[in-house]
């Protein structure tokens, strides 16, 4: 998907997006902002932020000195972070609409660059990965630290598989999109090695175990609150209904009562 598309998706998925945060997106936001180790004053940047399950903690831990900017393409979404930032009154985070593969730091971050980079979620929807990870880690101080949470391999793998076994009963065409982009970051190797290759002095990789009862309300919420929506754009609305119940049916069918939702948590200290 192109970066406008990318937007629109995760636009007209907001409102799923949103229910989703408080057992999927924010314990693994939290846990990197955690895992980072960020202190008092130091400058952070967040890039595909979505509604800030990351920025959010980390504006917390870096306090009223510091800074963080949440970068993402999704409007409705930042608009979700910079209402619940308000609500904390969280004044030293900025959410901005812009592609990460473009951002440019403004005046206020320090010369000596940022002092951290998160990605929670987001390094496989950059449409070059390396590229784009080498770019903004120029963005950094000399000794900086680098975080990303991917899915774990395994996760999603039952729900997903269903959702297309459903859809494709509708959509014969159909096909799973991004599964490469996934598979490159999906196992503790995986991502210790690319990690390594941009100058890491030091890789942490935990795991986060995450369970979720696959209630109809939750895995549908998971189909349009994420990228597996775009799947459904071209469909009228009673389609995706068809899609919806056989969907459901078919988990019923299963016995699929649970969504791994597993992640790994991966830091690093980058040394240029």
């Amino acid at each position: 998907m192109s970066a406008d598309e990318l937007a629109s998706v995760f636009n007209a998925g907001a409102r799923e997006f949103s229910r989703l945060s408080p057992s999927v997106w924010g314990p693994a936001g939290q846990a990197l902002a955690f895992q980072l180790r960020l202190r008092p004053g130091e400058a952070v940047l967040d890039v595909c932020c979505g509604a800030g399950a990351s920025a959010i903690p980390a504006a917390a831990a870096v306090g009223p000195t510091g800074l963080v900017h949440a970068v993402d393409l999704a409007d409705d979404l930042l608009e979700q972070g910079r209402l619940v930032a308000s609500d904390r009154a969280l004044k030293n985070i900025e959410f901005v609409r812009a592609d990460a593969t473009e951002w440019e730091p403004p005046s206020s971050v320090p010369r000596r660059g940022y002092d951290a980079l998160a990605c929670s979620y987001g390094v496989f929807f950059l449409p070059h990965p390396n590229l784009a990870l080498a770019r903004l880690v120029r963005m950094l101080r000399p000794v900086a630290r680098v975080g990303l949470t991917v899915w774990r391999r395994g996760a999603l793998e039952q729900f997903a598989s269903t959702y297309f076994d459903a859809l494709t009963r509708h959509v014969p065409d159909a096909r799973p999109s991004r599964a490469a982009a996934l598979a490159r970051f999906d196992t503790a190797d995986a991502l210790r090695s690319w990690l390594t290759g941009y100058g890491a002095a030091s890789v942490e990789i935990n795991e986060l175990s995450n369970l979720l009862p696959a209630t109809p309300e939750l895995v549908w919420d998971m189909v349009l609150g994420g990228a597996l929506r775009s799947s459904l754009l071209p469909l009228d609305a009673d389609t995706v209904e068809a899609v919806r119940r056989e969907f459901l049916g078919l988990l019923t069918e299963r016995d699929i009562e649970t969504v791994d939702a597993g992640t790994l948590v991966a830091t690093a200290v980058v040394v240029r």
